[in-house]
């Protein structure tokens, strides 16, 4: 019988520091160590300039995964870009103020915004774009219609959980409800929706696009929603 230990094979090194890099959760080192090390032999960079080349894919790529995973967690009907807005179509949409909002400064003040206006002026297509910038600079963000919110606010209470909502919906640091006043809400609804508006204010910032100051005959808490969306910059 022959005791003596196994030899281990050439790749061995190579197979545990894969498992190691696995087990780390390191994807983008896992799979580009071996490629980089090879490109930096050739450029004869040194060993502490091949760890930084390194990390920074790593951390890239982090933050790339991060803010895709932010943006689906957003759920966004589409997502839309400022990019692909058209201010010259649209000259009511004030740009230097959207751009001043795609910084996003107004979430760490706790600012609210109101985007008003007919249909047809681009109001969900702006609030879809700066709820965009705002993922992509880090923040969490949930992008709902009024009528949506007001189903789920009145399902959570039917369900004995409406207090566990509430909690997540003032944990996003950027709340869209679009379409407010488009269909009419019930004296429930409206009320559930108010006291959304309340626990959010003053301590997490609230998008909202409404008609309700152009016409609309579904006005049923203009002036309450308003007050409680104050501290709010106006694009429209």
């Amino acid at each position: 019988m022959n005791n003596q230990p196994e030899m281990p094979t050439p790749d061995t090194p190579q197979l545990l520091l894969e498992h190691h890099l696995k087990a780390l959760r390191l994807p983008t080192i896992l799979r580009e160590y071996d490629k980089l090390a090879r490109q930096c032999a050739q450029e004869k960079a040194d060993f502490p300039r091949y760890l930084l080349r390194l990390t920074e894919l790593e951390l890239l790529d982090r933050d790339r995964r991060a803010t895709e995973r932010r943006i689906r967690q957003a759920k966004f009907p589409v997502v839309k870009s400022l990019e692909s807005f058209d201010f010259l179509a649209i000259p009511s949409a004030n740009k230097t103020l959207v751009l001043e909002l795609a910084r996003c400064e107004f979430l760490t003040r706790k600012e609210n915004v109101l985007l008003l206006g007919n249909s047809g002026t681009g109001k969900t297509h702006l609030a879809l774009a700066l709820g965009l910038a705002a993922c992509q600079r880090g923040h969490r963000v949930r992008f709902t219609t009024a009528a949506a919110l007001v189903s789920e606010l009145i399902e959570a209470r039917d369900e004995k959980h409406l207090l566990r909502f509430q909690k997540l919906l003032t944990s996003y640091e950027l709340l869209i409800v679009d379409e407010l006043g488009f269909v009419p809400l019930s004296k429930t609804g409206a009320e559930l929706l108010f006291e959304t508006f309340s626990q959010r204010y003053e301590r997490a910032s609230t998008l909202v696009t409404s008609n309700l100051l152009c016409g609309s005959p579904h006005n049923r808490f203009n002036a309450e929603s308003i007050y409680m969306l104050s501290h709010v910059r106006y694009i429209s």
